[in-house]
């Protein structure tokens, strides 16, 4: 089954032009890769699942005008969540210099106004208050939580990309929800989660 019919099927809706955005991000990522070696995903199977897993939590996700995600690599899932929500300004925030580059690459190839890119570790950034902030395979939650607290409030929601250990990492008492994919436990945090 293709990438195209496992989110329709999941009823995940996207912005017509998506396709054509993923399609060009995949092919820009896989010439890249075979000289910068930017992700570990080296063929088609793995990229769209790398995808599928990035923009999952479209299901799920209220609204935003602004969003956050630190550590971007690649552009997962930061870049992929740009795609898929037009209305939504997304910042990626990536120190190393090569996959900030890419990053920097797509925006200007694919003419991305809603894509900000910013090379240098987040704790360097200037606080700025952001709707959602995400992140995969960073760092452990209780980092995570440190490294975004100058740019949350009660109203943000925290979105971290996280496997099976996730159960170990929380704290029972911190408003949170665990939304299980196949692969993927997708822990959502924030002080108003209840219309989620």
């Amino acid at each position: 089954m293709d990438l195209h019919a496992i989110l329709k099927s999941d009823n995940i809706t996207l912005p017509e032009n998506f396709f054509h955005h993923i399609q060009k991000y995949k092919e820009h990522l896989f010439k890249w890769n075979k000289v910068h070696n930017l992700t570990g995903a080296k063929d088609e199977k793995t990229m769209d699942a790398f995808i599928y897993d990035a923009v999952f939590p479209i299901s799920f996700l209220p609204p935003a005008k602004t969003l956050l995600d630190i550590g971007s690599g690649a552009g997962f899932p930061g870049m992929i969540l740009a795609f898929a929500l037009p209305d939504t300004h997304v910042t990626l925030v990536e120190p190393l210099t090569k996959k900030a580059g890419f990053l920097q690459f797509i925006k200007a190839d694919l003419g991305l106004h809603n894509v900000t890119v910013v090379k240098q570790k987040v704790q360097d950034m200037t606080p700025k208050i952001f709707d959602i902030i995400t992140s995969r395979a960073l760092s452990d939650t209780k980092m995570l939580l440190h490294l975004s607290e100058n740019f949350r409030d009660a109203n943000s929601k925290l979105l971290f990309y996280k496997g099976e250990r996730v159960f170990e990492e929380i704290d029972e008492t911190m408003p949170h929800k665990i939304i299980k994919t196949k692969n993927r436990h997708y822990l959502l945090l924030g002080e108003t989660l209840c219309n989620i």
